[in-house]
């Protein structure tokens, strides 16, 4: 393709490149010089899932790929130990040794799933952060004064609220930026709450005489709620291994308002065609639901397949719109210690169904009128259920989660 293209193809979804022609300059160097650039992205591996959100940026660098880069992918099982501080009011926990290695595992599983593994290199940065010395350390910090590091947000308002920063949490960015000078990265893929520590990794190259990369932002999706950023800590989340119905039923209740960029982020619709849906959403010519129904097959098609994505379409339409049961429901039996008196207390019916993750959970949920069994809505949260009743019964959480209870 020709360079400009490349560029517009590449500058979908992003919110900011610096400088603002540096991607179309490195393309022209790399062509000139016959060389692929080395794309890189740095992954704390903290959560082993990764989902639409995560995936944001690993769909760009898929891209890069497609027009003949090298990605480098660093599994950073050293700066996870430090914890990442980036827009965090805290410090963060930090990881063992075997913590780090088992999420490292699962995160190379998952993202092969979008990126060419043969244009992958993975690297883990204590091969090199490692092998420092106590005085390496030392002369790698007397490159970044304690002003620059302030100057993050986050660290200015921890100390303005007189929040602790522990020291080692300073030598964060600094350890990211010093995998750039190791890679000699040409470009730095990140979200756009990755900014501090790409640009440190820029000025770093300079201090070490290599040209420097570019910086390249990528928004970071909104979750299911609508309102924070996508993450599995706030359960808002749809990871990329779900099944192809749990995917589905997600997308299905995400906000009208978010389609659109759930379309340019999340999939390879041209733009000129996700413009032409919110027109006729907006004019009232279409129904957002079925330009809902056709991201949700979009997506599902990209981590599954297209004919999982007919199934799981008509699998909603089934359970929702028909109102009928699913056709592959799980199926819990119920255990000893669950039942007293021939009861089961409604809470501990919810756990032992994994249907809510605690007994305060399951409290709310039943408050908020989400759960009934065989179609009637239990009203109060110290109900208790007579095991008689849910021989074969169905428990409903929401509009997506469904359990048959079988006998043991």
């Amino acid at each position: 393709m020709d360079i400009q293209d490349q560029v517009q193809a590449l500058r979908r979804g992003m919110i900011g490149v610096t400088p603002e022609d540096g991607l179309e300059q490195k393309l022209k160097t790399a062509r000139k010089e016959g060389r692929p650039l080395i794309v890189k992205l740095g992954l704390d591996p903290t959560a082993p899932d990764i989902h639409l959100g995560s995936a944001v940026v690993l769909r760009k660098l898929r891209q890069f790929q497609y027009f003949g880069h090298q990605v480098v992918v660093i599994i950073g099982d050293f700066t996870a130990l430090i914890g990442d501080p980036s827009g965090k009011s805290e410090t963060r926990k930090q990881l063992t040794a075997d913590e780090v290695r088992a999420n490292a595992r699962t995160y190379a599983e998952q993202y092969c799933r979008i990126l060419d593994p043969q244009r992958t290199e993975v690297r883990f940065n204590s091969e090199w952060l490692g092998a420092m010395g106590f005085a390496d350390v030392i002369r790698l910090a007397a490159r970044m004064t304690v002003a620059q590091v302030m100057e993050r947000d986050d660290f200015a308002k921890r100390w303005r609220d007189g929040q602790p920063i522990s020291l080692h949490e300073l030598l964060y960015p600094l350890c990211q930026a010093y995998d750039s000078v190791v890679l000699r990265a040409d470009i730095e893929m990140g979200g756009s709450d990755q900014m501090f520590n790409i640009m440190a990794g820029r000025d770093l190259q300079v201090q070490h005489g290599q040209e420097p990369q570019v910086a390249v932002f990528m928004p970071l999706l909104v979750g299911l709620d609508g309102v924070q950023k996508m993450s599995k800590s706030l359960n808002n989340y749809v990871g990329i291994t779900e099944s192809p119905d749990s995917m589905f039923g997600k997308l299905m209740s995400i906000a009208d308002t978010l389609m659109e960029s759930y379309f340019e982020l999340c999939t390879d619709v041209p733009m000129s065609e996700i413009r032409d849906m919110m027109d006729a959403v907006a004019s009232g010519s279409i129904n957002p639901k079925d330009v809902k129904r056709r991201l949700a097959r979009e997506i599902v098609s990209i981590y599954h397949s297209p004919a999982a994505a007919e199934l799981a379409d008509a699998e909603f339409e089934r359970v929702h719109a028909r109102r009928e049961l699913p056709t592959d429901m799980p199926e819990v039996a119920l255990p000893a210690d669950a039942i007293r008196d021939g009861k089961v207390w409604v809470c501990r019916l919810l756990t032992v169904a994994k249907l809510a993750n605690g007994t305060g959970e399951a409290r709310r949920l039943v408050q908020q009128g989400g759960v009934s069994i065989n179609d009637e809505r239990v009203s109060s949260p110290d109900a208790e259920i007579p095991v008689e009743d849910l021989s074969d019964a169905v428990v409903k959480v929401g509009s997506r989660k469904f359990v048959r209870i079988v006998p043991r």
